[in-house]
């Protein structure tokens, strides 16, 4: 079905007698309605810089290169070997490192 925009909006009668000060109230209502947080929960939020984390373990899963990918000698990143500029000694250069 078709919509026609320049068409007048339909107005509910219960959004019509709303006064402007019953509107500010509701909206710092739905503003105020965030939850307290206690400032210690806050804080082990964060990582701080030079903090010990030798007890920490990663749960990453490493994947091999793909057939249709390569590691760039300059940078060391995994791309796709659409972004090969060129080889040299045996090694291979990104677009990005040549450019």
């Amino acid at each position: 079905m078709a919509t026609d925009y320049d068409a007048p909006r339909k107005v509910d009668d219960e959004a019509g007698e709303d006064s402007i000060e019953e509107l500010k109230t509701r909206r710092t209502e739905k503003s105020s309605a965030v939850v307290d947080l206690d400032e210690s929960d806050l804080a082990d939020a964060f990582e701080l810089p030079g903090a010990d984390l030798s007890n920490e373990e990663l749960q990453v899963q490493v994947l091999p290169a793909q057939a249709d990918e390569f590691t760039c000698a300059n940078c060391f990143l995994v791309k796709h070997r659409s972004q090969i500029a060129r080889e040299k000694d045996g090694k291979l250069y990104c677009l990005e490192c040549e450019g």
